[in-house]
């Protein structure tokens, strides 16, 4: 991501734009967004606490403008798969989930600005599906509560021509959850962040 927003800038000066962002455009964007787990749980059986593996998708974003500097985004994605393991057990637990964000956003700059660096606050929705014992757990019941949590996002936008641009963005999302299990029921935080890099198009 550090080496990514120069070259965004690098090309963004390269190529005189017209315009950018401004009050009442839609902006779509596409790309590949990355979930990175940063887990905390209960000690599960003296075996250590959940261990979540990253997992990459197919993520989208949908955002209208306000104002010239005031947004409201919505991400999507396609579903996330991860493995769920401890240090004694090894793999427990495969798992899935959508993780449904909306924003509220501040972007610097003006409507003619070829960058347009912006932060966001907001609610996360995380719903939990498809959960599947394995190892120690395989053909036993496992059951991950849905999550509600507030969510914060940085990004940047930096135009192309007149309708398309390049984004880099991230959201640190705050997801508490009970897992069900037949050992018990294990309290987890997976606190993710969640990395993207898209292409957007403005209309």
């Amino acid at each position: 991501m550090t080496k990514t927003l120069p070259l965004l800038i690098a090309a963004a000066i390269a190529s005189p734009i017209a315009m950018a962002h401004q009050a009442g455009d839609f902006l779509v964007r596409g790309g590949a967004a990355m979930v990175v787990p940063h887990e905390s749980s209960d000690d599960v059986l003296n075996t250590g606490e959940l261990k979540v593996n990253n997992n990459t998708q197919l993520g989208l974003t949908l955002g209208y403008m306000v104002t010239d500097n005031i947004g409201v985004e919505l991400l999507a994605a396609t579903p996330f798969s991860h493995t769920v393991s401890t240090r004694g057990l090894g793999e427990v637990a495969k798992v899935k989930h959508l993780p449904p964000t909306l924003m509220g956003q501040y972007y610097f700059g003006d409507a003619k600005s070829t960058v347009r660096p912006y932060v966001g606050v907001g609610v996360n929705y995380t719903t939990f599906f498809d959960e599947e014992g394995r190892g120690a757990l395989s053909g036993t019941s496992v059951k991950v509560d849905d999550s509600w949590g507030v969510a914060g996002q940085v990004g940047v936008d930096v135009a192309l021509n007149e309708r398309w641009f390049m984004n880099a963005s991230a959201w640190m999302i705050d997801i508490d959850t009970d897992v069900h299990t037949a050992v018990g029921t294990i309290k987890t935080q997976i606190d993710p962040y969640v990395f993207m890099l898209a292409a957007g198009y403005r209309f």
